[in-house]
């Protein structure tokens, strides 16, 4: 008799926790479960800030998926999804035949959202991947190396697009990376202008006001330039034209303004909002009983019916609770409705700054950066266990 087919779609936080869960939790022969992601590892989404302005090396924020994963109770795939057929009950895969499923878990991740910005697919940089944070820092290096034979200020003038977490985490590490290029290039670390744009009316939206009016004092007094309320209107090679018609040159435009869902969701034939799905309270999507999606590509609404922001701490839940659903579900059993139970929010800024709320206490300076640290070591130990964290943790 076959066994049920699961196929896992992604290994984000929410796929990578779902197969753990399922490694965990299953008996062999139970179910053939498949993981498949495009590439041979893991990155870790929260710490991509980090090598993209250069303060760690893109390895810090990657681990092989073999190592985090049993192969003998889940079969990895390292392709990329082409497609995903519903009615036929089928993934397609660009270099192999198609999988047949039962139950598919999409955890495909997000796309940048440029809300119709003219020229920002074009002409910005995204932290997305491993491959994008590396062109990142060596454009952003290369333009600082150029700067000595052209005196042009707008090479050594960065535009970040954006002032939530990931855009306030990124200034944060370039303000610790600056001094050290600077005396690299012989260029006067005052000379350097990193401008962050924001079309929202605050820094932070939704966060601690307490909290966010530390951040911006922090970040100014390091020299970065906020433009509040302020929507970028086009992006062009030469740098940003913002509403109004104000130009501001830069030679690196970084866009951190927002993420959708992935668009092999919406090509499927899933019903979403912005290319992510409302799922129902086990993960599942709109009119699909054996179709979970997780992370980036899911929307969860609270009580007062707004959606959480997709994040690492959401996913990390996700799939940690339907690595259970499931195989109850395979086992004839009941599953239970996911609860989102959020444990606390810390923003770095830099290496030796951070801004958090843990409970229903506040933190800032030291004490919130260490516990940003312990919270990155904890994904490490979920995945890996204590072997990993002393391999790929620091603090």
């Amino acid at each position: 008799m076959s066994v049920p087919k699961i196929v896992i779609l992604g290994a984000g936080y929410g796929g990578l926790m779902t197969a753990k869960g399922l490694q965990k939790e299953l008996n062999h022969n139970e179910a053939e479960v498949t993981l498949v992601n495009q590439h041979s590892y893991h990155y870790i989404t929260t710490k991509l800030h980090e090598p993209a302005a250069g303060t760690s090396h893109h390895d810090h924020a990657r681990l092989s998926i073999a190592s985090v994963i049993n192969t003998n109770k889940i079969n990895f795939i390292q392709d990329r999804v082409t497609a995903i057929k519903l009615n036929e009950k089928e993934v397609h895969l660009e270099n192999r035949e198609p999988l047949k499923y039962d139950y598919l878990v999409i955890g495909l991740g997000s796309a940048p959202e440029t809300f119709g910005i003219k020229g920002l697919l074009e002409n910005a940089f995204f932290i997305r991947n491993i491959d994008s944070v590396r062109m990142i820092r060596e454009h952003m290096e290369y333009m600082f190396a150029r700067y000595q034979n052209e005196k042009k200020e707008e090479l050594i003038t960065i535009v970040v697009g954006g002032a939530g977490f990931t855009g306030i985490e990124y200034v944060g590490e370039l303000v610790d990376r600056m001094p050290e290029l600077c005396r690299e290039y012989d260029i006067p670390l005052e000379k350097v202008r990193i401008i962050n744009v924001e079309a929202a009316p605050t820094v932070l939206p939704g966060f601690d006001k307490e909290l966010v009016d530390y951040a911006v004092k922090y970040l100014e007094s390091k020299g970065v330039e906020f433009l509040i309320s302020t929507p970028i209107e086009e992006c062009t090679e030469k740098g940003v034209i913002l509403k109004g018609g104000k130009e501001i040159k830069a030679a690196t435009v970084v866009w951190t303004g927002g993420v959708r869902g992935n668009k092999l969701v919406e090509e499927s034939g899933i019903e979403t909002m912005r290319g992510r799905v409302k799922v129902d309270e086990y993960l599942r999507a709109p009119g699909y009983d054996h179709v979970f999606v997780v992370g980036d590509s899911s929307l969860v609404f609270n009580e007062e019916e707004r959606p959480y922001p997709p994040t690492a701490q959401m996913a990390t839940q996700q799939g940690q609770h339907l690595g259970k659903n499931l195989a109850a579900l395979i086992r004839g059993g009941e599953m239970k409705p996911f609860k989102y139970m959020p444990k606390g929010t810390v923003a770095s800024l830099g290496r030796k700054e951070a801004i958090g709320v843990v409970g229903d206490k506040k933190y800032v300076g030291g004490m919130a950066a260490f516990l940003k640290k312990v919270i990155d070591l904890r994904w490490l130990f979920l995945l890996g266990g204590v072997s990993l964290v002393l391999r790929k943790g620091k603090l």
